[in-house]
């Protein structure tokens, strides 16, 4: 095959006699998605609801989920074609709305952004609002319900450089009226609860409060007056009386009201305003977040001190607690009942609690490579950029431990033994933890490169560093992985490690490197590389990770510049191989695969590239990792029957990333 140009000579296996006759089919299994880790706190702001169904609402990545709290269970809503960037939950407590921004396809081209109204309780799409009209996609926190008519109207703000305010017809799917509002940020929008007429938008230096008439927006600006303006202002709510209340950048929470025209000062044709009545000094930091509850109290979230506040409905303080430093600080709150929260953090955790209990969590912060699988429990092990390692439970669906490391992972393997893991690290260095102790046992620098792939061999008796300065170092390893010994180092290949794969004796390694070189190592025989690679075309490997090889040809795209697939893996079984690419997108082939165009499932879910997959020990499930959507996909293997709704048929030739096709062959 080429990539760029370059050839890659692989040689056909004896057991194939007709190479030009073979078949190839798509796999007989499927993947479902059974559950999601993670939520996107980071970046987004007004983003987690409680709804009474007992579920709370959220969204990663493409996906939005609804995970019900007590019978811990997930359901997801999928229709979305790229990263979703805000929630809104209808008065009736059945409907939410939804919006993503527009991204671009594997070409280049920017895609449409929308708006999906959909039913919580069957997660039918009611309605897809504004096709093409919002230029890059919805900002953040920038949807919200009409209250005062029953939820007739949908606000939305758009993430172009004016950041245009529409108000939709829920029901109708059509344009009531739109305006540009500012080019600076706007961070929150809200209809008056008592009057749908009058829409509040608030970010960077600016409270604008807009009335709509016969479809066409006035605006007033808030007046700050003697008070400092800051910076950011946040967030807002309408209290029980009608006022409204912000939160911003100096730690305050502003009172707001309309005021009467000034004419003495400034004259006959002066005009009625909102200004500031007695500022609180809420937090230290920013107010991210303000919540009214039922009884007229109100709930705030701060940023630096990371605390939870509640004043009571004259704003005097009543209790408080904080947030654990590792969760990051307090993104937004929802109330569950009269003790219970939600809270999502700007660390992509989750946290439920109270005042009076505290709270627990769930997540990773930043760019995920780092993904490996126990070889005989439902666990796996995750690393990224964040320096976090986390171990998470694929039955329990929970996070067993995290702990945080002075540089960040990118590679992991467990020891067959299933009692350490090797991790690699971006300086050169590799640790190994102890599961149960979650303490490094052992610890090693090669080179000053960062580290791509840890493998062991399947006796458990060898452990293979691949590294970007081009070497493969190789490791004894005794104690069931707790002492090492330098063995050797391969070296012969003339750009950076990617994959590499043992033999099934352990005896011989298959590696991957940036300049598309495909080489194999005779390990036993003191890490010599094998000149004469005709010899290797029938050895049977342990593992299938390396992205390049003769059973994996039919998993490229024609004309793929050889960066297009992040990672694949091999079933246990060897019946299928998953695939990791750079479009958001995992792919399930048969394996072996050795031609190309080779027909697969193709899966959406992800908002970014997906850096890795991995199947659990047992085949049951198959665990996904997005790159900045900092999201682990957990997906469940099944035979035969009919996809699911993000499935669609991909042929290896193809370029659609929507509409199904006939499987090429």
């Amino acid at each position: 095959m080429f990539i760029r140009g370059r050839p890659i000579t692989m040689y056909v296996p004896s057991n194939i006699q007709n190479y030009d006759n073979l078949k190839m089919e798509l796999p007989s299994e499927r993947l479902e998605l059974d559950w999601v880790y993670g939520y996107r706190g980071r970046d987004c702001r007004a983003n987690l609801f409680f709804l009474p169904s007992g579920e709370a609402v959220y969204f990663i990545a493409c996906v939005i989920v609804l995970y019900h709290i007590k019978n811990r269970m997930q359901r997801h809503y999928r229709k979305h074609t790229d990263s979703v960037r805000c929630l809104a939950v209808h008065p009736d407590n059945v409907r939410v709305a939804s919006g993503q921004t527009a991204g671009v396809d594997k070409d280049g081209k920017p895609m449409q952004a929308c708006v999906h109204i959909w039913d919580s309780t069957t997660l039918v799409t009611l309605q897809q609002i504004g096709l093409g009209t919002f230029q890059r996609g919805v900002g953040m926190g920038s949807l919200a319900f009409s209250i005062a008519d029953s939820g007739t109207f949908l606000c939305v703000i758009d993430d172009s450089n004016e950041h245009i305010l529409s108000v939709w017809d829920c029901t109708k799917g059509t344009k009531h009226a739109e305006i540009k509002t500012t080019n600076e940020a706007v961070f929150d929008v809200d209809f008056n609860p008592s009057d749908s007429n009058n829409i509040i938008t608030c970010g960077k230096s600016h409270v604008y409060f807009w009335t709509l008439s016969a479809g066409q927006f006035t605006k007033k600006q808030g007046i700050f007056g003697k008070y400092k303006k800051p910076k950011f202002i946040h967030c807002f709510v309408f209290s029980l009386t009608g006022d409204v209340l912000t939160g911003d950048s100096e730690g305050n929470i502003l009172p707001w009201v309309k005021s009467a025209a000034d004419t003495k000062t400034l004259g006959k044709g002066a005009k009625e305003t909102y200004q500031i009545v007695r500022p609180i000094k809420a937090h230290e930091g920013s107010v991210f977040t303000l919540c009214i509850l039922k009884c007229g109290a109100l709930l705030s979230g701060g940023g630096k001190d990371r605390k939870i506040i509640r004043w009571s409905a004259d704003l005097a303080p009543e209790r408080e607690c904080e947030i654990p430093e590792k969760f990051g600080a307090v993104r937004t709150v929802a109330v569950v009942d009269d003790e219970g929260l939600l809270v999502g953090t700007t660390r992509n955790a989750i946290l439920r609690g109270s005042f009076s209990d505290g709270f627990v969590a769930i997540g990773h912060l930043d760019e995920m490579w780092g993904l490996a699988t126990h070889p005989s429990q439902n666990i796996f092990l995750s690393c990224s950029h964040d320096r976090q390692v986390c171990l998470w439970n694929t039955e329990e669906h929970n996070l067993d431990w995290c702990i945080t490391l002075e540089e960040y992972g990118l590679c992991a393997d467990f020891c067959p033994s299933g009692s350490v893991v090797s991790v690699g690290l971006s300086t050169g260095r590799w640790v190994v933890l102890d599961l149960v102790t979650k303490e490094v046992i052992s610890e090693f620098i090669d080179g000053n490169e960062q580290l791509s792939v840890m493998r062991y061999s399947p006796d458990g008796r060898f452990l293979a560093v691949g590294s970007h300065d081009n070497f493969i170092y190789i490791y004894s390893v005794t104690e069931s992985g707790r002492r090492y010994s330098r063995f050797g180092r391969c070296n012969g290949h003339s750009s950076f490690i990617t994959h590499l794969d043992w033999s099934k004796d352990s005896c011989y390694i298959v590696s991957n490197s940036g300049d598309y070189e495909i080489l194999y190592w005779d390990i036993a025989g003191g890490c010599k590389l094998l000149r004469n690679r005709f010899e290797s075309k029938d050895r049977e490997w342990a593992s299938f990770t390396c992205v390049l090889g003769f059973h994996v040809i039919g998993v490229w795209l024609e004309g793929s510049d050889g960066t297009d697939i992040n990672a694949l893996c091999r079933s246990h079984n060897e019946r299928v191989v998953a695939v990791a690419d750079d479009f958001c997108k995992v792919h399930l082939f048969q394996y072996p695969c050795p031609k190309p165009k080779a027909p697969s499932y193709k899966y959406e879910g992800h908002g970014s590239h997906v850096t890795n997959v991995c199947f659990t020990h047992n085949d049951s499930h198959l665990l996904s990792i997005g790159g900045k959507d900092t999201c682990i996909l957990q997906w469940k293997m099944t035979r035969g029957g009919v996809g699911e709704s993000r499935e669609t048929l991909a042929s290896a030739s193809s370029t659609s990333t929507s509409s199904p096709e006939p499987p090429a062959s």
